[in-house]
């Protein structure tokens, strides 16, 4: 197994050398810059989104999706940003980016660029779901923290295609989705460092809040980080796992599915909860709209 030493040089050229997938584009980071303005306005982002009309778009659709469950259809940008609030809006520019980047094919046959996109979209939109069951006031935070908590692997392909497909081939993913193998353990004799570290390193990179540095590093394990970082990672990780549930669904990365009762304690998470927001996230499985894609 590679030193901490030589898993931060793997980490640290992965990041070097790929200026194409470390810089978001231009417009979203106007848009962050904006958002983060507390004097910025709706009309302020209005002027910048329109300047994209295919942003303009995804926007429109997004928001008219089941996943928002908005009365009526909203055929107006600055409608759809007074209605879903700015950061709302930011998290569907920044989701329009990483889209793109979530492409290039199957890497074996039961993993695939597409299929880790629909999972972290799904795993989103639970984060989502959990903010509001569990009222922990993080909804838009949480539904970004689940769309990019998977982003190491991402770097991974971009990177080293080849040895992501070993990776895959190694996890022996049977068609139900289920892997015989530990992807962390895969990655660093393979790769030399684990989606964790790349993700947490391109978050860096793209100066994002730490918090998203904390879910994309510790997604599989939040109770290492310090107590007050551990919450918006453990809801990641709790829905992670739920998703794996969903029959058929991607959970290359999840060699188990069992809950740490620890991190259920954390967020207060009883057992009857636990039985109703498995009904809702299957349900949410099934809804059209979730899924993003470009």
């Amino acid at each position: 197994m590679p030193t901490q030493e030589q898993r931060q040089q793997t980490v640290s050229a992965a990041i070097r050398e790929l200026s194409h997938i470390a810089t978001l584009p231009e417009i979203t980071v106007k848009i962050i810059e904006l958002v983060e303005n507390p004097k910025s306005t709706a009309t302020d982002l209005n002027k910048v989104i329109s300047q994209d009309p295919a942003l303009c778009s995804r926007i429109l659709k997004v928001v008219n999706s089941s996943f928002y469950g908005l009365p009526g259809q909203i055929g107006s940008i600055n409608r759809a940003i007074v209605m879903l609030g700015l950061n709302a809006v930011k998290n569907i520019a920044i989701a329009a980016s990483l889209v793109k980047l979530f492409r290039g094919g199957d890497l074996t046959r039961n993993f695939s660029a597409k299929m880790l996109w629909d999972h972290s979209s799904f795993v989103a939109g639970v984060c989502k779901l959990l903010s509001d069951q569990l009222k922990l006031g993080l909804n838009d935070e949480a539904y970004l923290a689940g769309l990019v908590h998977d982003i190491g692997v991402v770097v991974e392909m971009q990177f080293d295609r080849n040895k992501l497909v070993e990776v895959a081939q190694r996890l022996g993913i049977d068609a139900q989705g289920v892997p015989a193998f530990d992807m962390l353990l895969a990655e660093e004799e393979i790769i030399g460092a684990n989606h964790q570290e790349f993700g947490a390193a391109l978050c860096e990179k793209w100066k994002f809040p730490k918090n998203f540095g904390f879910v994309t590093g510790f997604h599989h394990k939040p109770l290492e980080l310090a107590p007050d970082s551990r919450v918006l990672t453990s809801v990641v990780y709790l829905a992670d796992r739920l998703c794996g549930e969903v029959k058929g669904a991607y959970r290359a990365d999840l060699l188990s599915l069992d809950l740490d009762q620890n991190v259920l304690d954390l967020l207060k998470v009883s057992q009857d909860r636990l039985k109703t927001i498995r009904e809702h996230v299957v349900t949410a499985s099934k809804a059209p709209g979730l899924e993003m894609a470009a």
